[in-house]
């Protein structure tokens, strides 16, 4: 296991928290269990049908010391819920949020939105769609935030920059073509989410294909745009550009091409890439040629922690997926 997910392991067990996993009878997310219990990470509340869940565990072999239940099928344990919710939020009604039980995906989302567990874990079954759906129908999105995003963490070999060689990327998997608002708001998250998983201080660069107006193009407004917003709403976050790639990450470019001072020109250790084109190619570029390690992605935005797999990961990269999201839990619950 690389040394940066051994790192997020070894931090989340400081602080382990209650994480929903609603794929509760997918054997990779039972495996994915017993290891999060086995790391110290904290206790998997798997969220189904309880018969279903146990047989399931029968059959993957798995070890459930240490499980906790959600058990949809149990009037007592939903209606304790709904009362729970609805003390807190007045968003459904008591049958609309019992249809939502039946689903263990909503119903997970309900759970933590109800701070019965801290944080909501799925997509080993599921699609990267359905759990967005989800999240954004009952978690909702966090204050100042347009639109959910991710956030990936990528290891270049041979790159020197100011976190050494590490650089954190968005958004690369949630948002097609950002407006001026839902940039400033992905560049807000992206500042956040360096800041509590990485103790980073993040500078965040937005890109171009121009750098301080050497292009005019009606989408480069729209990057200039988020930038003003960034420093008007949040003005704790260094955010600077429109910047091209280059002058972003190396220093030398920066001082040719940039003629004004910026905190970020030539050091950002964020990049926020103008749309999911540009994130999706960049990611694999680096990937590919640079044979780039690349962790995550981290869904950011949303008003409570959500983490989505990718079906095709494997159990190391679940489990570190799972730590970096008990990492943020655990922050959230400190603020």
């Amino acid at each position: 296991m690389a040394d940066f997910m051994k790192s997020m392991i070894e931090r989340a067990a400081k602080t382990p928290c209650r994480i929903a996993l609603p794929e509760a009878v997918s054997e990779p997310v039972l495996k994915l269990a017993e290891a999060v219990v086995a790391a110290g990470v904290g206790t998997p509340v798997l969220v189904g049908s309880k018969e279903a869940v146990l047989a399931a565990i029968e059959r993957a072999r798995v070890d459930a010391t240490g499980f906790d239940y959600f058990d949809i099928d149990d009037e007592a344990a939903t209606d304790e819920l709904s009362e729970r919710y609805r003390s807190l939020h007045d968003d459904f009604s008591p049958k609309a949020l019992a249809r939502r039980m039946r689903d263990p995906l909503l119903c997970a989302m309900l759970l933590v939105k109800a701070q019965v567990v801290d944080a909501v874990a799925a997509g080993k079954e599921l699609s990267t769609g359905e759990v967005v759906a989800a999240a954004m129908q009952i978690v909702g999105l966090a204050p100042g935030v347009r639109c959910p995003s991710s956030l990936g963490i990528a290891d270049v070999p041979g790159f020197q920059g100011p976190e050494g060689s590490m650089l954190a990327l968005a958004d690369c998997a949630i948002t097609a073509q950002p407006d001026a608002e839902e940039l400033a708001g992905i560049a807000a998250a992206s500042a956040d989410t360096v800041r509590t998983l990485l103790g980073w201080e993040p500078r965040v660069a937005m890109l171009s294909f121009s750098t301080c107006g050497s292009a005019e193009h009606e989408t480069i407004e729209v990057v200039r745009e988020a930038v003003r917003l960034v420093s008007e709403r949040r003005p704790d976050v260094a955010c600077d550009g429109e910047f091209q790639l280059d002058t972003a990450i190396v220093a030398r470019v920066a001082e040719r091409k940039v003629p004004r001072e910026s905190a970020v020109a030539g050091r950002a250790n964020v990049l926020v890439f103008p749309n999911l084109h540009a994130g999706n190619i960049g990611v694999k570029l680096i990937q590919i040629f640079g044979h780039a390690n690349a962790y995550g992605p981290v869904l950011q935005g949303f008003a409570a922690p959500v983490c989505d797999f990718s079906r095709s990961a494997p159990l190391e990269e679940m489990l570190g997926n799972v730590a970096m999201l008990a990492v943020r839990a655990a922050a959230k619950k400190e603020a």
